[in-house]
């Protein structure tokens, strides 16, 4: 579902992480609301470069708000990836720092959320 145009407008209105190792698989617009959905791409964690891992689908997806747009709310469905390393049997998956811990908000929107708090 990605375009080109669509990838260039995400990295300017999301956050970097997402339209880097993520792939936009559904977007929607729901009255006040824009819902991005995203699902992580096939390529191996690199501290496992060396290491059999076979794609072993993915965790539940994770619902987290982000900096509004336009007077809309927005909303990202974040769906992560897991592998199986062969020779040990072990389930691995990267340890993705989105979401700001105690809430279902990216780290940036939390951050500039408690900054305006201060005034």
């Amino acid at each position: 579902m990605e375009s080109e145009g669509l990838v260039s407008v995400a990295k300017l209105l999301l956050p970097e992480v997402l339209v880097e190792y993520f792939e936009l698989t559904e977007h929607q617009i729901v009255g006040e609301e824009l819902h991005f959905h995203f699902r992580e791409k096939n390529v191996v964690p690199s501290g496992f470069s060396g290491e059999k891992l076979s794609s072993k689908g993915f965790f539940d997806t994770a619902k987290v708000q982000d900096f509004p747009i336009r007077g809309k709310h927005v909303y990202l469905y974040i769906t992560r990836r897991r592998w199986l390393n062969e020779s040990s049997g072990k389930v691995v998956s990267r340890n993705w720092d989105l979401v700001a811990k105690g809430t279902r908000m990216t780290n940036d929107f939390a951050t500039f959320l408690k900054e305006i708090s201060r005034y």
